[in-house]
């Protein structure tokens, strides 16, 4: 029940030569294939990149306001 067999498979791959023709799938299959590297190696890169993040961050500089100096006595 609701899984493909071998009919429905055969059935689309002869849809797919006909639309794509026998010259275009090996440059699809290839693309997709650099596809999945690319994911792959992007779904590990954040793990490292963080780790990098964490030892080369720099300090961000602070901002006083009006109301910080408030208490602070002026003499002119």
């Amino acid at each position: 029940m609701g899984g493909l067999g071998a009919p429905e498979i055969i059935l689309i791959l002869a849809v797919v030569l006909l639309l794509f023709g026998g010259k275009k799938i090996p440059e699809l299959m290839k693309g997709l294939g650099k596809g999945v590297k690319e994911f792959k190696d992007a779904s590990n890169e954040p793990d490292s990149v963080a780790s990098t993040n964490r030892t080369t961050t720099t300090p961000t500089a602070t901002t006083t306001t009006v109301a910080d100096h408030r208490d602070e006595k002026t003499t002119l």
